[in-house]
């Protein structure tokens, strides 16, 4: 199954289950800073469409609260959000890492460190 495209509230909701773990929509919305907390409503509608993505299921009820955990994981929500900026760069990662060298956000260290996670990848496929 392809993981779904999250706007960015479904992304801060997701992070918010990501670190409390299996919680209820209070949770949730409580676990937004009080200057920039979104309406309980709001979640809860937001909650239910993750639900319906199926990037959340309900886990069981406690009260009149559902408690929801996250189906999808962060590794697979960041790859998705990656290979969508990659797309805006045309698919391929070099445009992408020349504009992040002329920003100053791509440094040698970086750069060392890609190199020795590919190392890694490349043995761990050699190793197969």
């Amino acid at each position: 199954m392809a993981t779904p495209k999250l706007t960015t509230l479904e992304l801060r909701i997701m992070e918010a289950v990501w670190k409390l773990g299996p919680c209820s929509v209070r949770e949730i919305q409580e676990a937004f800073p009080a200057t920039r907390r979104p309406a309980y409503t709001t979640v809860q509608t937001t909650v239910y469409r993750l639900e319906s993505k199926k990037t959340l299921r309900r886990t069981k009820k406690i009260s009149n609260a559902h408690i929801f955990e996250a189906v999808l994981s962060p590794q697979a929500a960041r790859g998705r959000l990656i290979d969508d900026l990659l797309s805006l760069f045309g698919g391929g990662p070099s445009l992408l890492m020349a504009h992040m060298i002329e920003s100053g956000k791509l440094t040698k260290e970086d750069i060392a460190e890609a190199e020795e996670v590919l190392a890694k990848f490349e043995q761990k496929g050699k190793s197969k």
